[in-house]
Parts: structure tokens; C-alpha cells; sequence
């Protein structure tokens, strides 16, 4: 049965008029029907609102970076309950196509398993649930997980519980305003199995990626309307025995790479944590995995320690974002903290400070990496806009070192035999066989265990990222971005970029330039690369947000490989940055 039709005014133009008429129709949720309805109202009288309206109807949300993802409001280009229900069901349609395909002698033995996850923010638990209806509607098996859970759980449970499908239900650092729906792929649809220890698919469990995201939308355009969707209360909830076996492993697993300390030894004092999980669902979690491994719990920042989807106490929940940390920097400095950790708000990522000094992504990657690499040699990877630190320390140690494009659906697939990748924005994956994307809480885990075994021998993380530069060099990093309300702008800035690339930056010559769309060696994508020297600029359109963004490394040798020479090394390379920074900035502003 269709939702009644709230009819909008007939002096809308078409054919907006139309889209939002047929919308409305199909609309099965009486609160965004009401929202448009009124949308429709004012729209005839301000052209504010009119614009704000033909936007909605404009394009549908599409699988970016990290599934999808926008602002809750009524309209295909927005998350709400008729996007949700129609994705699930080109999920589901999608599923069984593919289990048909790979079953041997006709129809699968059991329907396909979807697992579903979300987060603390607005409507993502009636998300999930409908997402449970509309699987168990088309036939499928579907489970959810017990309540507001890490990301990185839900992408553990698609792997423990052989599922072939995930979906998690989160807009991760984005503002108050957004939410997400991120797929998972099991693998089960391509026959895939343990042998010798490497999964044949290094995808299952990791999140879709062409053509598998083509093919769904495809699936979705052809949904049917969002009301008429068959939903079934056959769903089941999962009991936190899978947060517990999620924490269990993700310990061990952490454990076993970490350097040797005996956490029962009184002298030096163990490490002292200050910690945030900013308004997201990071801390019970990581609570229980600190215990597990026998750590002191970190000191929480009282009034972030709750989840509350609006973030009321930062501007932007993303602990890239200048003044996210300011709480929790600010506890660690009354309680003499050792290490200040914060999580965004479904922790699948992690933010480190030392001594009043945030680390960047790629300090911590780098850092995460050697230890990992310490005890287990194997194939590493990052993304293209990542530090070359890691391709440097990965000849060192004798292993092979992937580049892929940005975002963890391709650092998973960079290798079957992968263990640990990274990307700069603070994404980190130390047990790929555990969680194939990237994970907060074992990172934060990880990096405690690392600063108390340096403790230990009167050093700092500074003081490893010190030792580690002697090895490979000073790999400083940077990044600007700008931000667009005309998202067509940041198509057309870079196609200027690419039509008069500059010549001279900050005073050196650009020696050789790499373009991603017709690279070759990668898959085609929006990226555009200046080298000078062994210095480069990588300029990106974001896949989650209305932004251009820009990544310079700079790449400064140390002297012999001695540790005193580091310092000096340091400050050459810093010094080139900041005039790199500048100079970026400018050409930012012409393109724009």
C-alpha cells in the first residue's frame, strides 16, 4: 500500500513539482512527508527555500568514499526512512542475484545473512531496524546488533559470523545534521574461504567498491516505491556475547603485536590516559578492551563521555577539526597525562596527542606499523595521499608496500596476506584478519601499549617518531582543504588545475606531475599530484564532505642515519613545509 499523497502547491515549477508529487506518493514516513509538504509551502514565496528544495530532488545520494551518506532531511538527496528502505532493498535484490549466481545445481541452501549495525546519532537505530524489515521482507536472514556499537564491531561481526552482508548505520565524524549507511560484502557470494591461512578474498568483510556499488544502485533506481516495500518483523537481536567476542579478539590480536610488557610490574608507574569519545559510542567499548588487556582505564571527559547525537560541545565531532580535542587536551594537561586519545563518534578512528602536541595520522601510522612490522613481516598498505614514510620503512624491513586509493575499501583489498594499513586520516587496521577496516579502538589499544613499553625505557612517543626518522627520514605532512557550498566548483577547480598545473611552487620548480584519471596503475579517480623533487602536493576532491582537500609531504634525509642529526632535519623540513603551505594556500584561492 502507497503512503497518502500530501499534494504540493501547483505553482512549483516542473519538474520539481512532478518529483516532489510522485515522492510524497511513495513517501512511506509521515514526518518527512510533512517536512516536504511544508518545504513546498514556503517555497512558493521564498527562493531560498526553492532552491533548498530543487536540491534535495536534484541528484540521489550515491556510494562515495565511505557508503553513503548526507544530511537528514525528506527527498531522494537526503537520509531518510524511504532512502534507507530502498537501499536495503537493492541490497537485498543485489544479495540474492548473487547467491543465485554462485549456488551450485539452482537456488542457494540458505538465504544470505545481513548483519546490521548504528550508531548514537539521530534516527540511526530506526535506520537499522527498517534495514532488518526490508532484508527479512525480501527473504533474507538479518540480524542487529544489541544496541549503539563501534563500527568497527559490526565490521568484525560480517567477518565471525560468515554473514554476506553488512550494513552500518553511521555518518562517523560528520556533523550533527548527517547520517550514513555504509555496506559491508561478505564474501560468501564469491565462494570464499580460509586456505593456507590468506583469505582468497581480500574483500570479505570489507566495504563494497565497483562494481558491486554500480550494480546495487542500479538495483535501488529500480526499488520500487519506498511505501510499497515488503517489510517482515522475522529479524532477530544479537545479545552482546558478539560485543564480548569482538573485545576478546581484538585484544589478543593486539597483544600479540604489541612490545613485551609486564603490565604487573609497579615500576615506572604505567602510562596515564586522558581520553574522548566525543559524544559517540567509542567508550564502553574501549573501556572493556583496556581491562581485558589488564590497562588502567583512561580519565574520560565527563561531558563527552555519553553519546549524543547533536555534539554539544564541538563545532564539527571530527578530531581532525581544530578545537575537537581542546576537553580532552585540557584533562591531560591537569592530570599529568602520559597520552591523550580521543575516538570520533563511531570509533573506527583515533586521534593521539603527546605532551600537548597532536601526532598526525601519519605519525601514528608510522609508528603502528613499525611495531606491527616488528613482529609480524608481511605486505603493508596506504593510500596515494598517506606519507611515503611507510613504503620507505616497508623496504627497510624487506616487505611489500600497496598504494591504493584513499579510503579503507581499497587498502583491504590491497593484498590477501595484508597486516596493517593506514590512512592519514587517522585510520588505522592492525589485525585485517579480525575487523578488514580501519578501527579505533585497537588502534587506541595498540598505542597505549607502545607509549607504556617506551615508558619504560624513560621515552616518549616523540621520542620513538625520533628514532623511527633516523631509520627512513623526516616524512612532515600537511594538509589544507577548502570548503564549497557549490560542489560543481570543485569539479571546475580541478579541471583548471589540470589545464594550467603551476610551473613554480614556493619558489622550486614542479618537477613531474601524476595524474589519477588516466594513470593507469591505479583506478581512475579525481586526484591530481605536483612533485617537486621528492616533496609533492596531492590535491582531491573529498569523497564525505563539500571540500577540496590537499596533502603535502615533505621528505628531508637525516645526516648517516644518526639520531642527533634528526632535530636539524626536522626543523629544514618543517620550515619547507610551512613555505609549501603558503604557497598551496594561494594556488587554493586562484582555483577556486
Amino acid at each position: 500500500m502507497t503512503a497518502p499523497a500530501d499534494v504540493p502547491p501547483p505553482e512549483l515549477p516542473d519538474p520539481l513539482a512532478t518529483q516532489v508529487r510522485v515522492w510524497l506518493a511513495d513517501d512511506p514516513d509521515a514526518g518527512d512527508r510533512a517536512e516536504l509538504t511544508r518545504l513546498c509551502a514556503e517555497a512558493v514565496r521564498d527562493p531560498v527555500v526553492l532552491a533548498e528544495l530543487d536540491d534535495r530532488f536534484r541528484a540521489p545520494l550515491r556510494f562515495g568514499t565511505a557508503g553513503l551518506r548526507g544530511p537528514l532531511r525528506a527527498g531522494p538527496g537526503g537520509m531518510n526512512t524511504a532512502v534507507v528502505r530502498r537501499a536495503a532493498a537493492g541490497l537485498a535484490a543485489w544479495l540474492h542475484a548473487a547467491a543465485k549466481a554462485t549456488a551450485a545445481g539452482g537456488a542457494p541452501a540458505t538465504a544470505p545473512l545481513v548483519v546490521v549495525g548504528y550508531d548514537a546519532r539521530h534516527r540511526s537505530e530506526a535506520f537499522a531496524l527498517d534495514t532488518a524489515r526490508v532484508a527479512a521482507g525480501a527473504g533474507l536472514r538479518a540480524v542487529v546488533l544489541p544496541g549503539p556499537l563501534p563500527t568497527p564491531v559490526l565490521a568484525f561481526a560480517v567477518r565471525h559470523l560468515r554473514a554476506d552482508a553488512g550494513v552500518m548505520v553511521t555518518a562517523s565524524h560528520n556533523p550533527a545534521t548527517d547520517n550514513g549507511y555504509k555496506v559491508y560484502l561478505g564474501g560468501a557470494q564469491l565462494g570464499g574461504a580460509q586456505l593456507g591461512g590468506a583469505d582468497p578474498d581480500p574483500g570479505r568483510g570489507a566495504q563494497l567498491v565497483a562494481p558491486a556499488d554500480a550494480d546495487i544502485e542500479r538495483r535501488i533506481a529500480v526499488a520500487g516505491p519506498a511505501a510499497a516495500i515488503p517489510l517482515a518483523e522475522t529479524w532477530r537481536r544479537l545479545d552482546r556475547r558478539i560485543v564480548d567476542d569482538y573485545v576478546h579478539a581484538a585484544v589478543a590480536a593486539v597483544l600479540e603485536l604489541a612490545p613485551a610488557v609486564d603490565l604487573n610490574d609497579p615500576a615506572p608507574a604505567p602510562v596515564t590516559v586522558a581520553y574522548t569519545p566525543l559524544h559517540g559510542v567509542g567508550a564502553e567499548t574501549l573501556a572493556a578492551a583496556f581491562a581485558a588487556a589488564g590497562l588502567a582505564a583512561p580519565a574520560v571527559v565527563d561531558e563527552q563521555a555519553a553519546p549524543d547525537p547533536d555534539f554539544p560541545t564541538v563545532h564539527w565531532p571530527n578530531p581532525e577539526e581544530a578545537g575537537a580535542m581542546d576537553r580532552v587536551l585540557a584533562l591531560g594537561a591537569r592530570i599529568g597525562a602520559d597520552l591523550v586519545l580521543a575516538t570520533d563518534p563511531d570509533a573506527d578512528r583515533c586521534a593521539v596527542a603527546v605532551g600537548g602536541r597532536l601526532l598526525t595520522g601519519d605519525e601514528i601510522g608510522l609508528l603502528l606499523a613499525d611495531q606491527v612490522l616488528r613482529r609480524r613481516p608481511g605486505p603493508v598498505a596506504t593510500t596515494l595521499v598517506s606519507s611515503s614514510g611507510l613504503r620507505t620503512l616497508a623496504q627497510h624491513t624487506g616487505v611489500a608496500c600497496r598504494e591504493t586509493l584513499t579510503g579503507f575499501k581499497w587498502i583491504m583489498r590491497a593484498d590477501p596476506r595484508l597486516v596493517f594499513g593506514y590512512e592519514e586520516a587517522l585510520g588505522y587496521a592492525l589485525a585485517p584478519d579480525l575487523v578488514r577496516d580501519k578501527d579505533g579502538i585497537t588502534a587506541a589499544l595498540a598505542v597505549t601499549l607502545i607509549a607504556t613499553a617506551a615508558k619504560r625505557r624513560g621515552r616518549t612517543l616523540l621520542d620513538l617518531l625520533d628514532e623511527l626518522a633516523a631509520r627512513i627520514g623526516v616524512h612532515e605532512t600537511g594538509q589544507r582543504s577548502a570548503r564549497f557550498a557549490d560542489v560543481t566548483r570543485i569539479a571546475a577547480a580541478m579541471r583548471r588545475l589540470r589545464a594550467q598545473p603551476p610551473a613554480r611552487l614556493a619558489g622550486r620548480a614542479v618537477t613531474g606531475r601524476r595524474d589519477l584519471l588516466d594513470d593507469g596503475a591505479l583506478p581512475a579517480s579525481d586526484v591530481f599530484v605536483l612533485f617537486l623533487d621528492d616533496d609533492r602536493v596531492t590535491f582531491r576532491p573529498s569523497g564525505t564532505e563539500p571540500k577540496l582537500k590537499v596533502y603535502l609531504e615533505v621528505v628531508e634525509p637525516v645526516a648517516a642515519g644518526a639520531a642527533t642529526a634528526v632535530a636539524a632535519a626536522r626543523e629544514r623540513a618543517r620550515s619547507r613545509l610551512a613555505g609549501l603551505t603558503v604557497a598551496v594556500d594561494d594556488l587554493i584561492g586562484r582555483l577556486g
